[in-house]
């Protein structure tokens, strides 16, 4: 003998549109290319501005001391990491985007897909960039090989691999 089950007692269904299922699109070269780009353009935005600043011009005054050649800057390392923090910061811990890549539809997780932690995006993907960028010297070799790891199949920058992230188009 079959029951039929009342509609109005029957478990309830839901459609969950918001998750994904199966894999999830890696963001693509050129976006990331372009999401960098945005950020570039508003992290030197602000710099310049804040170097017009008389007790900040150190950031944009050419200064032997401050530009030659190999000549660590902790000073200028310090300030310009902390426009990052004020103006990205809060952005990557939440939602792990800046605004270029807010613009460009993309996100950063970390490789298994879950939210990356603050410590990851903002100590291990940009601080260590930042900390080796302070030398000329250094700067050169990392600049060079970062973006050129991006051709590899998983399209990991350097950045990402240190961080054990990737970005995904949203």
């Amino acid at each position: 003998m079959s029951e039929t089950v009342d509609p109005r007692f029957a478990p309830p269904v839901a459609q969950v549109g918001d998750v994904p299922t199966g894999e999830v699109a890696l963001g693509s070269r050129w976006m990331r290319f372009w999401a960098a780009m945005i950020d570039g353009l508003i992290s030197t935005a602000l710099v310049w501005l804040i170097g017009m600043i008389p007790f900040f011009h150190f950031l944009v005054a050419p200064r032997d001391d401050l530009w030659s050649f190999g000549t660590w800057r902790p000073l200028n390392l310090a300030v310009v990491f902390g426009i990052f923090l004020i103006v990205q910061g809060w952005l990557l811990v939440t939602k792990g985007q800046t605004i270029g890549k807010m613009i460009c539809k993309l996100r950063i997780v970390r490789t298994d897909g879950s939210a990356p932690e603050a410590w990851r995006l903002l100590g291990l993907r940009y601080g260590i960039g930042f900390v080796i960028n302070m030398n000329a010297i250094t700067m050169m070799i990392y600049v060079l090989l970062d973006p050129l790891l991006i051709f590899r199949a998983s399209r990991q920058c350097l950045h990402d691999t240190i961080a054990d992230t990737k970005v995904i188009a949203v």
